[in-house]
């Protein structure tokens, strides 16, 4: 926490080029309790016991074989997310971080978060996650009232939710949730006054996500069905702008399009993703952007857990796409994902990346329009009425 007893240690590089030597390792465990009904991501639910001993040697394995193709990294960062790492024994934890300590250099102040469900269960390993190296968790909380949460899938309640919180508090020195608006029925006084009660208990760091409706969920069939009702545009909008104002106003402002942080406290691994740094994706689904001999490769490893297990027993690594970006692809991705930031991106690196230079013309329009701002030194940003309609901004920049 950022209240004098625990300075950051590492605030973030000022707007600008970014850290060039920020190199993030993501871990991906793929199991949960339960598939929430909103969920697209890559998780799966075993009745079974998990191997964990076994897994953990593959994790082990794909980190060697990933660490030969890019020796010589420092670890800036390392993210352990889901499915639900908190369902992981601390050893199990402590042992995949033992193998990036082995293969990798890890840099002093390196930040290791956990995701992890708000449960009683899962806090009880809070201790345990902080002894064997973690020093950031973040808790997939989701919302603050009962009602809100059974209706999401979500297996904690709102005390729950608060007493893991507190938990967290006393465990890391930092610590993040997430939740979820934009929810059936919900109205911008409603999330005001729970936004209010989050930031009372946030610290420093908020992810805060709008309800989309995924194709494949069980979400999607009953919306299609006329049985989940979610808000429409303008009160989207304006939960969106609620969203951040509260925020702003508890000095916690966004530092991208659903994160906001008290600033020096943003997430340094979610900053290598969207600042366009290198980062290695190991375990089930995971994906990686490596940077091997002046190339990029977009990287993804096999997404079915015991498919990926066999794979790496059997090979060393789990990687079922190895696609060389180039210098157009790298360009467009480096401008969809900077222009998340609230920093915004310098159009030189784009112009170095792609080789061409964004086109003034459409600057302008945009500009006119007040979709983004353009400072002194050149530099583009998205404004706040810009960012719902990010996605068009993007792709009317990258024409």
């Amino acid at each position: 926490m950022t209240d004098g007893k625990h300075p950051h240690p590492n605030p973030p590089p000022q707007a600008g080029e970014g850290n060039k030597q920020a190199f993030g390792v993501y871990v991906h465990w793929p199991f949960c309790l339960s598939k929430c009904p909103y969920c697209d991501f890559n998780s799966h639910v075993r009745h079974a016991p998990i191997d964990e001993a076994r897994f953990a040697s593959a994790f082990a394995r794909e980190i060697e074989t990933t660490a030969a193709r890019i020796p010589g990294r420092q670890v800036s960062s390392i993210f352990l997310g889901g499915g639900t790492p908190s369902l992981m024994q601390p050893h199990t934890v402590g042992a995949v971080l033992d193998a990036i300590g082995k293969h990798w250099q890890v840099a002093d102040d390196v930040e290791v978060t956990l995701e992890a469900n708000p449960t009683s269960v899962e806090a009880t390993r809070f201790r345990g996650y902080r002894a064997a190296g973690v020093n950031r968790v973040s808790l997939g909380v989701q919302a603050l009232d009962d009602a809100s949460l059974k209706a999401l899938g979500r297996l904690h309640t709102a005390r729950e939710a608060l007493d893991a919180v507190a938990i967290a508090r006393t465990a890391f020195d930092r610590y993040s949730f997430d939740l979820i608006y934009a929810r059936p029925d919900q109205t911008p006084d409603m999330w005001a006054d729970e936004l209010k009660l989050a930031i009372s208990e946030a610290a420093e760091h908020l992810s805060l996500y709008q309800l989309t409706i995924e194709e494949g969920t069980p979400f999607f069939g009953l919306h299609a069905a006329g049985k989940l009702k979610t808000p429409d545009e303008a009160v989207a909008r304006a939960l969106y702008d609620v969203t951040q104002d509260v925020c702003a106003a508890h000095g916690l402002p966004s530092y991208e399009i659903s994160n906001h942080a008290r600033p020096g406290a943003e997430c340094k691994h979610n900053l290598v993703y969207w600042r366009g740094e290198e980062y290695a994706g190991v375990g089930p689904g995971a994906h990686g952007r490596l940077d091997i001999n002046g190339t990029r490769h977009a990287v993804a490893t096999e997404k079915r857990p015991e498919a990926w297990l066999m794979r790496v027993e059997a090979n060393g690594h789990g990687v079922t796409t190895d696609d060389l970006l180039n210098s157009e692809e790298r360009a467009d991705e480096f401008l969809l994902m900077g222009l998340r930031l609230a920093e915004g991106i310098d159009p030189k690196r784009y112009a170095a990346l792609s080789g061409r230079t964004l086109d003034p013309a459409r600057i302008a329009i945009l500009r006119d329009e007040g979709a983004i701002t353009v400072d002194a030194d050149g530099r583009l940003r998205v404004t706040q009425s810009g960012f719902p309609v990010l996605d068009a901004v993007v792709a009317d920049l990258a024409a």
